[in-house]
């Protein structure tokens, strides 16, 4: 790569949330002057919301930066074998390997917050209450707008995870991953296990489920790192 290129940076969201989530990091890399871009997608198939992942990877240059943040831990898993993927970076995700779903990993290492969803017209749903163990340490205020714009996934999400052994990016491309030692969605152990099975270079922060939103500048951190190791090579 030359060593004037600037990765483009694809950001990935989680379940209860859309490309927004991305809001407090999104300028800063901006200004940096990477092309971004927030994939939004329906939650309503694994299969959809990874082809909407390549649909995005089509609007902007190469190489580029998948980030991906929860859930869209797994998105990236597999959109990121695209030979224009050239990193990987997971914030408090999951990253199955083959043969896993991202229910198996959960069921793993339980945690809170799955006490307070509700499954109604076939969609998980977050409770009023969950955002104590999704988002516990943003403000009263932020805490609501998080719940009053979550976006439910169909409800058997978690199970559809079909990959096979050439169809997991995190074998193959460079990872980052920060590591919400607070998070009660994505319990730390699970993310803990997840980043030394990939050897991930891994940055462990004292957030919630969320750090972009209560720890931003830690996240912009870890992907201009991520950004610069890329564009070193």
């Amino acid at each position: 790569m030359s060593a004037q290129q600037k990765v483009a940076i694809v950001f990935c969201h989680g379940i209860w949330a859309d490309g927004s989530c991305f809001s407090k990091v999104i300028p800063a890399l901006q200004k940096d002057g990477h092309e971004v871009i927030a994939a939004q997608y329906g939650l309503d198939s694994y299969e959809g919301d990874v082809a909407a992942i390549k649909r995005t990877l089509n609007r902007v240059g190469s190489p580029v930066l998948l980030v991906g943040h929860s859930y869209g831990g797994a998105t990236i898993t597999a959109a990121g074998v695209d030979e224009r993927v050239a990193g990987l970076v997971y914030i408090s995700a999951v990253a199955p390997d083959a043969g896993e779903t991202v229910q198996n990993q959960l069921d793993k290492y339980p945690s809170d917050i799955f006490s307070r969803v509700a499954v109604a017209d076939g969609r998980a749903w977050l409770l009023p209450n969950g955002t104590e163990f999704f988002c516990g340490d943003l403000s009263a205020e932020e805490q609501k707008l998080v719940w009053a714009t979550h976006y439910a996934p169909v409800a058997d999400l978690f199970q559809q995870q079909k990959l096979d052994a050439n169809g997991v990016a995190w074998r193959t491309k460079p990872s980052w991953y920060v590591l919400a030692k607070q998070d009660h969605t994505v319990h730390p152990d699970l993310q803990r296990w997840v980043s030394k099975r990939m050897g991930a270079t891994v940055t462990e922060v004292e957030s919630s489920h969320v750090p972009m939103l209560s720890m931003p500048d830690v996240v912009i951190d870890v992907i201009r790192k991520a950004a610069k190791s890329l564009e070193g090579k």
